[in-house]
């Protein structure tokens, strides 16, 4: 497994230079998918494309299962889950608050079967890097890292993210109006990749967030996981579009059943 994950963070790397250089060159969008603010830039495409040649070149028989449609089935039985620029919006904009997501999976290429074996987040902007293998613990770098301490949900700093639309965001923003009061405080960066790995590393809390598609999270569920967060669905289920709630456990159990009360979990 170590050599897989060498590979994914050569490609990762390699597809973060990449990034980075149309970054610096200029980004403008190419299309819109979900909602006229869901955006995809075709240096988007472009990173796709270069992890999904790199992952063929090396393993034929392994699926690949991207956010830009780059996807192909495999025979081997693993699947790579590529988001080749979380944070779409962030890059578009300059924020240097993106990243490049590759996870490993074993399993139909679906996060409520799925065992995720493998994973690699990198910020292209900032040159952090998070990894985690299955049973092997998780790392920033060279350093292990691991999950904050329990503290009382009125001490803790809460990441969360909105969806593309506007009748889901509203909703949200209702819930997160209602929840501000009773914790530390709330941050909203905008790569779902990263707050995963910022909960594993201690900078946050907990991190919630709805609607959010499986490239989104494969990776940074499994760092965070391997850091020593609980990472869970909705009531108890794995996670998936419905939801991702993770922190240090005491925490994550607090949070979950405040969030209930609040009607975080209700249709929409």
């Amino acid at each position: 497994m170590s050599e897989l994950l060498d590979l994914a963070r050569t490609i990762a790397l390699e597809a973060g230079e990449l990034a980075a250089r149309r970054r610096r060159e200029g980004v403008e969008v190419a299309a819109t998918k979900s909602s006229v603010v869901d955006v995809v830039t075709e240096a988007d495409r472009e990173v796709e494309r270069l992890v999904l040649g790199r992952l063929q070149d090396a393993r034929p028989a392994d699926g690949v299962l991207g956010e830009e449609g780059a996807s192909v089935a495999g025979s081997s039985g693993l699947t790579w889950v590529v988001d080749p620029i979380d944070g779409t919006v962030n890059y578009l904009y300059g924020i240097p608050h993106y990243a490049v997501s590759i996870a490993l999976v074993e399993g139909e290429p679906d996060p409520l079967t799925w065992r995720a074996l493998a994973g690699v987040v990198l910020n292209p902007a900032t040159g952090e890097i998070f990894t985690a293998e299955a049973d092997g613990g998780a790392f920033c770098g060279d350093r292990r890292i691991h999950v904050g301490e329990p503290t009382p949900l009125n001490l803790a700093l809460i990441a969360t993210g909105f969806a593309y639309k506007a009748e889901t965001r509203a909703f949200q923003g209702d819930v997160v109006a209602r929840l501000l009061s009773q914790v530390r405080d709330i941050r909203r960066q905008g790569t779902a990749s990263l707050d995963l790995c910022f909960v594993a590393d201690g900078r946050y809390d907990a991190y919630f967030e709805r609607t959010l598609s499986p490239w989104d999270h494969a990776a940074g569920a499994l760092i965070a996981r391997e850091a020593g967060a609980r990472v869970t669905g909705m009531r108890g289920a794995a996670p998936s579009r419905d939801l991702i709630l993770v922190a240090e456990p005491s925490v994550a159990e607090r949070l979950e059943t405040l969030l209930d009360e609040l009607g975080a979990f209700d249709a929409f």
